[in-house]
């Protein structure tokens, strides 16, 4: 259905088309007897696909990347359409709309997007609400990550402070908590991996927390393997919990289309898959990984699991693939237990 759909989709502007399906996910959200029905249809439990990480249960290791649901839209739509954990986010501790349209644009023939969406979101605040009339639903059946971004309008020098309002407002409501500072569509926000800042903020965000949530870090896959040595050492001393890698990359590879902003999807997957090796052979299993960037079947899963992740997520492969994607990431994964004769655990 969504192959036969997908043509008529992708002539249309593509972030009229995302806003258009969160508005659609968003209603089904909070129809309770609907979304029973398509979880019944979409949903694979099992207990070989369990994963223990960063101190959560996690029913499968397939999550939504942040950038999707920005705002908690459609919260309660992503376990029902299969998805192990949700990721929302990038929040902002104030509200802003993003950079100016257009900021989505597709490259079909690469399986790949670019964005230079700006952290668009309603801010912490707004957020924080809506997270709390979601709970009024019951528990999330799986975990849910809240992703950080620092505001635009606030400078680099005052970034923690910026990043622990943020953090203050929707600690109640997070399961774990992303420090974001490797998107390349905020002006110097990538400056805050250098090792001098990004010690300040760990120091100002571990401190703050005290072990009462995990925080994770997200990586660019464009630092040096000098620069990731930094990060690694700073996240081991101050007790992260983990580390995602990787958000979007700068660069193109040689594709067409040369608009600014982040790429994501297929020519993303090699860069992804070697900083994830790289990440794993310097680690040694001391921290878990969670790998994303151009992960579209099974056998990426596989792969990434293999290769030293405990965790994926999905974003690009999500547009491109369709609803039924999570399900059948899954349905591959158990094929390959199955063969194997084992669990994730």
């Amino acid at each position: 259905m969504y192959e036969r759909l997908k043509p008529w989709l992708f002539r249309q502007d593509p972030e009229t088309i995302h806003d258009r399906a969160m508005g659609g996910l968003a209603w089904l959200a909070r129809r309770g007897p609907l979304l029973g029905l398509l979880q019944r249809l979409l949903r694979l439990d099992d207990p070989r696909l369990e994963v223990r990480a960063f101190g959560l249960r996690f029913p499968n290791p397939i999550g939504l990347a942040a950038g999707f649901d920005k705002n908690a839209l459609a919260l309660r739509a992503w376990p029902a359409l299969g998805f192990g954990f949700v990721e929302i986010g990038s929040i902002t501790a104030l509200p802003q709309p993003g950079n100016p349209k257009p900021r989505l644009f597709r490259l079909p023939e690469a399986e790949a997007l670019i964005n230079r969406m700006g952290f668009n979101n309603e801010g912490a605040e707004a957020v924080a609400r809506r997270l709390a009339a979601w709970q009024a639903h019951g528990p999330l059946p799986v975990p849910l990550g809240i992703n950080l971004g620092k505001s635009r309008a606030t400078p680099l020098e005052k970034a923690a402070e910026d990043y622990l309002k943020s953090l203050s407002l929707l600690l109640p409501y997070g399961d774990y908590f992303v420090l974001n500072v490797s998107s390349p569509n905020t002006p110097g926000l990538r400056a805050l991996q250098e090792k001098e800042r990004l010690e300040a903020l760990l120091q100002a965000l571990t401190g703050y927390l005290q072990g009462r949530k995990p925080l994770l870090l997200k990586l660019a896959p464009d630092l040096t393997w000098a620069e990731l040595d930094d990060i690694l050492e700073l996240s081991e001393r101050y007790g992260l919990a983990g580390l995602i890698a990787t958000n979007t990359t700068v660069q193109r590879e040689g594709l067409p289309l040369a608009e600014e902003g982040g790429l994501s999807g297929r020519p993303l997957a090699r860069r992804a898959l070697e900083v994830l090796r790289y990440l794993h052979k310097r680690l040694q299993g001391r921290l878990p990984i969670v790998s994303v960037g151009g992960i579209f079947s099974p056998e990426d899963v596989w792969e990434r699991l293999e290769q030293g992740a405990c965790l994926v997520q999905i974003y690009t492969g999500f547009v491109y693939q369709g609803p039924l994607l999570p399900r059948r990431l899954c349905q591959g994964l158990l094929a390959r237990l199955e063969a194997e004769g084992r669990g994730l655990t």
